[in-house]
């Protein structure tokens, strides 16, 4: 792998694991474009490059969280702590739902086929159409900045969606945050939400594939891995603070505009 190479999948990796347009998608379209063939190791790292991007952009309340759940953990809770309390159970519960779809839906992603990955992008335009639409008649102040208190049941339900979201061509990001909208969580709790919630999830996946960063100089060379791993971070921040300013004004269906044209090109011209 070149560098440029490097710097173009670690930069397309960075912007569309957070924007709702399906990173794992547009990889796999990369891929299948070109005859690229992505290292198992350098996919792993991009990964972990995007966990850092979530933990800085998101380290305030990361930190709050765990303040609250060491309290938890020693009787000490607070009143004001009831909001992060349960954003924390949801996350768990939420985590355990897309651990077990995430195992069965592995078994099937090998041989996923492409036409399946432009019907994917599609699917992901009109929940983010119809979930805009929901939250424009749930949530009448944008500009709200409150976090709201999330039920075991809504955790669930949007640990479901991310499971859902392993596929390629559906967004990770997308179908949770739809997900959360349709539950009737507010979009600064939604957004959030979605993103700490796939900590864990990120996490899994490095551990998973982890055994094979032992073969690192024999899949790719130090210098591309950095390259595109910096790009994928740098990206990654960048990406995710934009669409976090998206989701309070309620514009996520800007991205519809991008992913129906190309899910309809995708089905059209290519094998």
């Amino acid at each position: 792998m070149s560098i440029f190479q490097a710097l173009v999948l670690g930069i397309l990796q960075g912007i569309a694991e957070f924007l709702p347009i399906s990173s794992s998608g547009h990889l796999a379209v990369v891929q299948n474009l070109f005859g690229l063939e992505l290292p198992l190791v350098f996919d792993v790292c991009l990964h972990l490059a995007t966990l850092l991007a979530v933990i800085l952009v998101f380290r305030k309340r990361i930190w709050s969280l765990l303040c609250v759940f060491g309290r938890w953990i020693t009787r000490k809770t607070k009143p004001e702590d009831s909001i992060e309390l349960s954003m924390i159970v949801a996350i768990l519960v939420g985590t355990f739902v897309t651990g077990i779809m995430g195992i069965v839906a592995s078994k099937f992603l090998p041989d996923f086929p492409i036409k399946l990955i432009f019907v994917g992008f599609i699917i992901t335009a009109f929940l983010l159409i119809f979930s805009s639409k929901v939250s424009e008649k749930e949530q009448k102040d944008e500009n709200s900045t409150e976090l709201s208190k999330i039920s075991v049941k809504q955790g669930l339900f949007v640990g479901f969606a991310q499971g859902i979201g392993t596929l390629p061509g559906i967004s990770r990001s997308g179908i949770t945050i739809s997900a959360s909208l349709f539950a009737k969580i507010n979009r600064e709790t939604a957004g959030e939400f979605s993103f700490l919630l796939s900590i864990p999830a990120i996490l899994g996946a490095f551990i998973l594939e982890a055994k094979d960063l032992g073969t690192l100089t024999q899949t790719i060379s130090v210098l591309p891995l950095a390259l595109g791993c910096l790009a994928a971070f740098t990206s990654g921040v960048v990406s995710l603070t934009m669409l976090m300013k998206l989701i309070k004004k309620g514009k996520l269906q800007w991205f519809a505009y991008y992913l129906i044209p190309l899910g309809i090109l995708g089905l059209i011209f290519i094998k």
